[in-house]
């Protein structure tokens, strides 16, 4: 029988920030990554501009860092955000994205701190596995260019249409529904411009 009285009380960060021994672990760990297109000269060099920052395994992970990273917006210009799942690096050349898509939406540069709001709620659906088709969620992409910002989600199966556009719908209710999204296939980045496969 457990003595109950003599059972030191969990700490969490509730009620120790600093020392708190509960954690919360995700149910997928997920990595962060960096990269600065301005500074691109080729293919080559952009792989090598690719900086793995982290790796989540749990919610306090999750929160340290993005309290302590840039914020979406006050990225340099051209540079992008991606969160992906552990083992899937951020380019459609990876075998787990290879044959799929992005949801994506465009957002003028005037909707200011509202952008961290959209791609903090982006993270939470990924990480929460809110998504109906979670596991085919393969990461999400913020994108701060000289004209707008972009929020994408990449999903693994293109041709799966009735995955897609669940994932779809639910993405546009976590971007509180005020925005039209349109899925591009990864295979279909022809000089002419991606095609949209599906809009919601």
């Amino acid at each position: 029988m457990t003595d109950v009285q003599n059972t030191p009380a969990a700490k969490t960060v509730l009620t120790d920030a600093e020392n708190f021994d509960v954690v919360h672990p995700l149910n997928s760990e997920w990595t962060l990554w960096f990269d600065n297109p301005s500074r691109r000269t080729n293919a080559s060099s952009w792989t090598q501009n690719l900086k793995e920052i982290v790796t989540l395994a749990t919610v306090e992970d999750f929160w340290g860092v993005h309290g302590n990273v840039t914020k979406a917006v006050d990225l340099p210009n051209g540079s992008n955000y991606h969160l992906f799942r552990k083992g899937i690096k951020p380019m459609w050349e990876d075998p787990a994205n290879a044959n799929g898509g992005r949801w994506g939406i465009q957002l003028q540069r005037s909707v200011g701190g509202k952008a961290n709001d959209l791609w903090l709620n982006t993270l939470l659906a990924c990480i929460g596995e809110t998504f109906d088709s979670s596991t085919d969620v393969c990461g999400a992409v913020f994108s701060n260019r000289k004209q707008c910002f972009r929020i994408a989600i990449w999903t693994r199966n293109a041709m799966d249409k009735e995955a897609c556009e669940a994932i779809g719908r639910h993405l546009k209710t976590v971007l509180n529904g005020e925005h039209q999204l349109e899925y591009m296939p990864h295979s279909d980045n022809s000089k002419s411009g991606p095609k949209v496969l599906y809009s919601v």
